[in-house]
């Protein structure tokens, strides 16, 4: 069959890249067609656009390269009419992604063109955007879940079923531990390692990094800092921040980083669940602007407690996240150190993280995923929520 990916950003490059590996194992003559990373190109097929250049996040970032990702957007709906594969996955990345979705769906009514239209990594409107789940309800033939809790929002709050296929974040770390022989890194020094992990977006290393380097600074003597650089980010881009201090800039190399590493300072995002996934004790890091109003919005409006994976799986503060108003260095420098080889919330972190392993389980989400694409018969005219 041919499957045409879209994804937005380097974790759908990742997960995405594992899928097509299953779907390979599950369909020997699968043939593949995407939006994506260097992950997936390995895999095989054609890349028709990189995912680098509709990667923005935020508002003004956004409408600043409106035209940029509009233009991906017609060229992607024509492209897939012209290629007519068996099936769409759509990878999160839910702006995007919801709009191709409502597109095919709206081809097939008027039967110009069918395909199996199938939601990889659910975005996470249990967070925000709620109203979007009338979409799904329209345009996507099965949603996988990769979160356990993300089952009964779907199932008992939406009617809406979905497939939890295991996560696989949880899977990767799993498969990187068992291959990786620890071997000589560019990084190795006599001291422990703190690792600062700062995002894949531009906007979030230019909100978050600062600070890290900042909160960091005292314990350079006793530690080795190490910064992951994101494949999506230039070098020249980390250097201009790190010019003058004592981190050390390493691309591309997160995991064997965090598998080194007896800490960590970390961007929210997919990074905090990773980190966790390696045992590393770490504190969240999500500057706000107006930390005051932040925290008032927050507490008021938003339909979830936490900002970080690990807590929001735990369903308590596992990790500190330090957002809003205690996005402040004297905070992060207590909630560091308290987390440290000897701290007094260290040994208490990593009993939380044995409770996320074990709510996360340990199926291996792409193979699932692809199990089930390729049984999913062809869909009918009319969708559920039609």
């Amino acid at each position: 069959m041919k499957y045409y990916l879209i994804v937005g950003e380097a974790s759908g490059d990742l997960h995405a890249s594992r899928l097509m590996r299953s779907l390979k194992k599950e369909d020997p003559e699968a043939e593949f067609r995407f939006f994506g990373g260097d992950l997936m190109t390995a895999e095989g097929g054609t890349r028709v656009r990189h995912f680098k250049e509709i990667a923005y996040m935020g508002f003004i970032p956004v409408l600043l390269h409106l035209s940029t990702i509009l233009d991906a957007r017609k060229q992607c709906k024509e492209d897939i009419l012209q290629w007519k594969p068996d099936v769409v996955i759509l990878v999160d990345y839910a702006g995007f992604n919801l709009d191709i979705a409502r597109f095919l769906r709206r081809e097939q009514k008027v039967g110009r063109f069918s395909c199996r239209i199938f939601y990889y990594i659910s975005p996470k409107i249990w967070a925000w955007k709620e109203g979007r789940i009338k979409n799904f309800k329209r345009d996507v033939d099965e949603m996988f879940c990769i979160l356990p809790f993300e089952v009964p929002f779907f199932e008992k709050k939406h009617n809406y079923p979905v497939h939890y296929v295991g996560n696989p974040t949880a899977n990767e770390v799993k498969e990187f531990l068992e291959t990786y022989d620890g071997e000589e890194e560019e990084w190795e020094s006599d001291k422990p390692i703190i690792a600062l992990l700062a995002g894949s977006r531009m906007q979030e290393i230019k909100d978050n990094l600062p600070m890290m380097i900042r909160s960091t600074r005292h314990l350079a003597d006793r530690y080795k800092l190490v910064l992951a650089g994101a494949p999506s980010i230039s070098e020249d881009v980390y250097r201009g921040y790190l010019e003058g201090s004592d981190i050390q800039l390493v691309m591309n190399r997160t995991y064997p980083l965090l598998a080194h590493s007896v800490a960590a300072l970390v961007t929210s995002g997919t990074a905090t669940l990773e980190t966790c996934c390696f045992n590393v004790p770490q504190v969240v890091l999500y500057k706000t602007p107006l930390p005051r109003v932040a925290r008032f919005v927050w507490d008021n409006f938003f339909k979830v407690k936490y900002i970080s994976l690990v807590n929001l799986i735990a369903d308590r503060e596992v990790v500190p996240e330090m957002m809003a108003d205690r996005f402040t260095d004297d905070q992060i420098i207590a909630e560091l150190d308290a987390i440290l080889p000897g701290g007094a919330k260290r040994e208490a972190m990593l009993e939380g993280y044995r409770e996320v392993h074990k709510q996360l389980g340990d199926t291996v989400a792409p193979d699932n995923a692809a199990r089930i694409i390729s049984l999913t018969p062809n869909p009918s005219p009319t969708r559920r929520g039609e």
